[in-house]
């Protein structure tokens, strides 16, 4: 119970951090204003492995275009998004994972307001929280 109660008070102030931010967290690590060390990077997509895993290989991959969510993907986003997918197969290879887990969330389950794809393998992954 104080687990649960400690990542809760953790979780909402993360979204309230990332929901009032002038410019979202994804866009400050493209820019390189926050350190991370990428999983996979090319000319469209960065991959980093989540600060939070909810799994033991939890992946985040996104656009180095904004884009807000899955309800705002345009025509002219297609190509972020088929990159996006591509990346996480190349991701996929490289660990040599045998069974893994793609998942987008939208809505109130989005925490950061920019596009972005979970890669989620190894062990359970705690669905309740991601």
């Amino acid at each position: 119970m104080i687990g649960k109660t400690k990542w809760a008070i953790k979780e909402v102030g993360l979204r309230f951090k990332y929901m009032t931010a002038k410019d979202c967290i994804f866009c400050k690590v493209i820019r390189g204003e926050i350190k991370s060390a990428p999983v996979f990077e090319n000319e469209s997509i960065v991959a980093i492995n989540d600060i939070n895993p909810l799994a033991q290989i939890h992946v985040l991959i996104f656009p180095k275009n904004h884009i807000e969510g899955v309800l705002t993907v345009s025509d002219e986003d297609s190509g972020d998004v088929i990159a996006m997918f591509k990346a996480a197969a190349q991701i996929v290879r490289d660990k040599k994972l045998e069974a893994f887990r793609l998942a987008f969330n939208g809505g109130r389950y989005q925490h950061v307001p920019h596009l972005h794809m979970h890669l989620l393998a190894g062990g359970s992954v705690r669905w309740e929280r991601l």
